[in-house]
């Protein structure tokens, strides 16, 4: 009898296993695979949020060095003028300055940085100048630039500093 149990064990074992449980089993393995590559893209956009965020900060932290480098030379320039001032006569000062200022304008040019100075009789442009006072005179047309008491700046087309200016306007009757 112990034999017959043993037969009737191991026919049991034979039979096919439950079909939903196989289903089961399947599905449970494919959402342990989904899951896993879930993580791993979370894993790379954090990995990949962080990096911008470090490279962001690099730009910002050296945005500006190619311009600093350009204006070390003027720096020089400045610094050579005063160790050397009291020595030198007021043309060998006016010129050296004037290399200096050859030198900024040439990095400004360089960075994308432009002068604002209108000339007198331009047309008074409000996005690019400020109106420091309105003179009345008959010399030029109403809301035309009369003078410019200090230059401006625009990097890339956007204004640093307006051009400060006299602006006229019409004689009064």
């Amino acid at each position: 009898m112990t034999d017959e149990i043993s037969e009737a064990a191991g026919t049991e074992s034979a039979v096919p296993a439950d079909p939903q449980a196989d289903a089961l089993a399947t599905a449970t393995a494919k959402a342990d695979e989904h899951y896993a590559q879930y993580v791993r893209v979370l894993a790379e956009f954090d990995n990949y949020r962080k990096r911008s965020a470090r490279e962001l900060d690099q730009a910002r932290q050296f945005a500006v060095e190619r311009f600093a480098q350009e204006l070390l030379p003027a720096m020089d320039g400045f610094e050579l003028a005063i160790a050397n001032g009291a020595g030198a006569d007021v043309a060998s000062l006016i010129e050296g300055q004037s290399a200096t200022l050859r030198l900024l304008q040439k990095a400004f040019e360089k960075a994308g940085i432009r002068e604002l100075a209108p000339e007198a009789g331009s047309p008074f442009n409000p996005e690019e100048h400020e109106a420091m006072v309105a003179q009345p005179t008959g010399e030029m047309p109403a809301n035309s630039v009369v003078v410019t008491i200090q230059k401006g700046y625009a990097l890339n087309g956007r204004v640093l500093r307006a051009a400060r200016v006299i602006v006229s306007r019409a004689l009064d009757a």
